[in-house]
């Protein structure tokens, strides 16, 4: 299969965090513009320099407290001498531009507030939360804009997430000397990948220092770090709102009742677009009193929900007491007369254990209506365009999962040329599943595709043999939830190596007319 490429879209910005801790930055001006640039350049632990003849209070500030060196006067062209990085911030336009060719002669990076001809460079729209930064562009054209989409970004982001970062950073640091051979980094980075992919960062930026000794006894024990599970009263105290984990014997003591006039619906939320739910779905979901929602649920579908959304907290090592939380509070609600629906991702009775939950409640009193939903086993690959059955070529589907209960792959039947194969929950097993797939024979060159985040707007096809589709995925990265199709149908429509434009006819393999 040859492959192919998306080509570059130009006229963007090269994006680099530049390390300027200890280098010379030179600022030519006093002014609040001077003043902002400086801060920025002292965040970045570099050596701050002023040539002006007055300073604002800020810049006077900083340099009464030794934070930056101020010379009281115009620029001099020898002030260039030891400079790594220039910003000029003044009301002279020829001045500013005088001094950039002058940089531009010596290679220096420069910087000239408001002439963004003259500019190597231009600062961007930033949030910074511990050590996390965030930085918008729009490449000159809206600045203001940057700003908005700056803040409408910070604000998405969960709480605790620059704390989440710092956190991850001690723990990566503490594996490093516990294990620092240089053949096991691969290791190292896998096992830190799962940890960061799949524990939620509220959770994470709960971690303390007897927390991160837990983790660390973890790795150096091979466990998976989706089996973990720090007890919540071992956790750092935190206003996340996690809720404590509710043991399996507390929902075992409530008792049976008879039916009340609580309605109790069980929907399924479909593969991410809010517009591939059903009517009936939709109805049902502007009737319900609470919402009781999985973890995964994209954010377009909660959006149109006006009532409580209470999520299911199934973190690592938790998710049977996060069941069972839901569990109390569906029951609490019902016993009020309330219509409570439980939506879950995709569709209920598809690995959703939905079957479990009607016995749940069944036993306690309440019969759940069932509003079925697009199941990602069919749709998902449907939506990247793949068909998973083709006249002459699939004739038939297998749907497995890759997350059984006890944690092992599933059982895999010989192979068979005509059957397109679908595995739900496996792509962080990718290894195992194309070892296991090899053992029954199935070929090298057999087509298999990861298809990411189906029906979302970053939904991501990525596509390989059994064979190459490892390293790929290494080199690509993968964005979670995303499930595993191999077959014959994997490439009818397109052979794409990467898709990651939502519904685009260019590069889904639909074919376009204009």
């Amino acid at each position: 299969m040859s492959q192919t490429f998306r080509d570059p879209q130009g006229g963007g910005s090269l994006i680099v965090a530049w390390q300027a801790k200890s280098r010379s930055i030179l600022i030519v001006g006093g002014g609040s513009v001077a003043a902002g640039r400086a801060f920025n350049a002292l965040e970045a632990d570099a050596n701050v320099t002023v040539v002006a003849p007055e300073l604002c209070p800020e810049l006077a500030y900083r340099a009464s407290a030794k934070q930056i060196a101020w010379h009281p006067r115009k620029f001099e062209d020898d002030d260039l001498k030891t400079a790594d990085m220039v910003l000029t911030a003044i009301s002279d336009a020829a001045e500013s531009r005088r001094i950039a060719d002058l940089c531009h002669s010596q290679r220096i990076p420069v910087n000239a507030a408001d002439i963004n001809d003259l500019c190597d460079f231009w600062f961007m729209s930033t949030h910074r939360d511990h050590s996390v930064q965030i930085a918008v562009s729009t490449n000159s054209k809206a600045p203001r804009l940057a700003n908005r989409i700056r803040r409408q970004i910070a604000s998405a982001l969960p709480r605790g997430t620059g704390l989440a970062v710092d956190k991850i950073g001690n723990l990566r640091k503490r594996i490093r000397e516990a294990d620092s051979k240089p053949e096991n980094s691969k290791r190292r980075m896998t096992w830190l990948t799962q940890l960061c992919d799949y524990w939620p960062i509220e959770q994470l930026a709960k971690l303390d220092n007897d927390n991160i000794d837990m983790l660390l006894d973890a790795y150096v024990q091979n466990h998976d770090p989706q089996s973990i599970r720090i007890p919540s009263d071992a956790m750092s105290s935190s206003s996340s709102g996690m809720p404590s984990p509710i043991l399996k014997s507390q929902t075992d003591s409530i008792p049976a009742v008879e039916p009340r006039k609580g309605r109790l619906v069980l929907v399924g939320a479909g593969v991410g677009d809010p517009e591939l739910l059903t009517v009936r779905a939709h109805n049902i979901l502007k009737q319900a009193d609470i919402v009781l929602a999985d973890k995964l649920i994209p954010e377009p579908v909660l959006e149109i929900i006006k009532c409580e959304i209470y999520t299911a907290r199934k973190f690592p090592g938790v998710a049977t007491e996060a069941q069972e939380d839901l569990y109390r509070r569906g029951l609490e609600e019902l016993a009020q007369g309330k219509c409570v629906v439980r939506l879950k991702q995709g569709d209920p009775f598809v690995y959703g254990r939905g079957g479990e939950e009607i016995l749940f409640f069944r036993q306690h009193g309440y019969e759940a209506e069932v509003v079925p939903g697009l199941t990602s086993a069919i749709n998902g690959p449907g939506l990247c365009g793949i068909p998973v059955t083709h006249r002459g070529v699939a004739d038939q589907v297998l749907v497995l999962s890759g997350a059984n209960r006890n944690g092992d792959l599933p059982t895999v039947p010989p192979y068979l040329a005509t059957r397109t194969l679908v595995i739900l929950m496996a792509v962080k097993r990718l290894n195992r599943v194309v070892e296991l797939l090899r053992e029954r024979e199935f070929p090298a060159e057999l087509p298999v595709a990861i298809v990411e985040r189906a029906g979302c707007a970053d939904q991501r096809t990525v596509r390989g043999t059994l064979k190459t589709i490892m390293d790929i995925v290494e080199q690509a990265g993968h964005n979670p939830p995303g499930l595993i199709v191999a077959g014959h149908a994997v490439n009818l429509l397109s052979d794409a190596t990467i898709q990651d434009h939502f519904l685009d006819p260019t590069t889904s393999g639909l074919q376009s007319t204009e």
